[in-house]
């Protein structure tokens, strides 16, 4: 794949500058500050992870979207914290929910937003076959998942354990790890069944 320059790539440009305006807006007078810097360490990480990388591998201007999206959701979830986000609350009156279910769409979509650039790294640089990528995919995004639980865990109690519940977002839930993980295989499985039926579909008209 020929690496395109970020000065002539417009749709990389305008994603990276919404999220720069976004993450400007979220960072005036977040619910709670401190809260806000640990989840943005993340964010800072990944965002320094893919500026880095651009010249050795360069994801396609879909995935780059898909990657813009997630960060979007997350940004929202930092300012507020996922268990006190609007929208969330908006769902659990609509749905009738017994608590605000953020965290869950956020890990749902990190599942369906991030198995496809996930895939696009496994056939373009590990040789997998591409029938076993979609599968392979799907387990990446469940082990990831839990990895990060773990990882959010340890951070909440060696930078901030009085922030622990807010951080967390667990809501009284002793189960919410593993639901958030679920949730997140479950993404992945959709976004990896669209991918195989949209794959049938350019196969069928070739």
């Amino acid at each position: 794949m020929i690496v395109k320059p970020f000065r002539s790539n417009r749709v990389l440009q305008g994603l990276v500058l919404w999220l720069v305006l976004l993450w400007i807006i979220t960072a005036i007078n977040p619910l709670y500050p401190k809260d806000w810097l640990l989840e943005n360490l993340l964010v800072f990480f990944y965002a320094a992870l893919l500026v880095l990388s651009y010249r050795h591998f360069q994801f396609s201007n879909l995935s780059y979207l898909l990657f813009g999206v997630f960060l979007s959701l997350h940004l929202v979830g930092a300012h507020y914290t996922y268990a006190e986000t609007p929208f969330g609350f908006w769902m659990q009156t609509l749905f009738d929910f017994e608590r605000n279910h953020y965290d869950r769409l956020v890990h749902f979509s990190f599942g369906l937003l991030l198995a496809c650039p996930l895939r696009e790294i496994l056939l373009r640089k590990s040789g997998v076959n591409t029938a076993w990528s979609y599968f392979i995919a799907v387990n990446c995004i469940g082990a990831f998942s839990a990895v990060y639980e773990i990882l959010e865990a340890i951070a909440a109690e060696i930078v901030s354990p009085e922030l622990g519940t807010a951080y967390l977002g667990t809501q009284g839930d002793e189960w919410d790890a593993q639901k958030d993980a679920f949730l997140a295989i479950i993404g992945a499985i959709i976004a990896m069944l669209a991918a195989w039926l949209q794959a049938r579909r350019k196969d069928a008209i070739n």
